[in-house]
């Protein structure tokens, strides 16, 4: 199973990339199939890639799961608490 993880982006970068925040991990992904994301926003990251931009409260919501569950994110994340 795969899982898209929110993640708020905190600079847009030259050539279709983006810096993004997940629990406190920064990466670079493409927002190539997200060209209309702006820095502030939430998106669900999948495999390198902006899927979709999403509410903040739906990303806390999930975000809140993964700390909860951080195997389902398949890495390792910083857990608050």
């Amino acid at each position: 199973m795969c899982l898209a993880i929110p993640a708020k982006i905190s600079q847009l970068e030259s050539d279709g990339l983006a810096t993004v925040d997940v629990l406190g991990v920064t990466r670079q992904v493409s927002i190539d199939l997200t060209p209309h994301a702006n820095a502030g926003d939430y998106v669900l990251v999948h495999a390198g890639f902006a899927i979709e931009v999403i509410d903040e409260q739906s990303a806390q919501e999930t975000l809140d799961l993964v700390r909860q569950f951080p195997e389902l994110a398949g890495e390792e994340l910083p857990v608050e608490g």
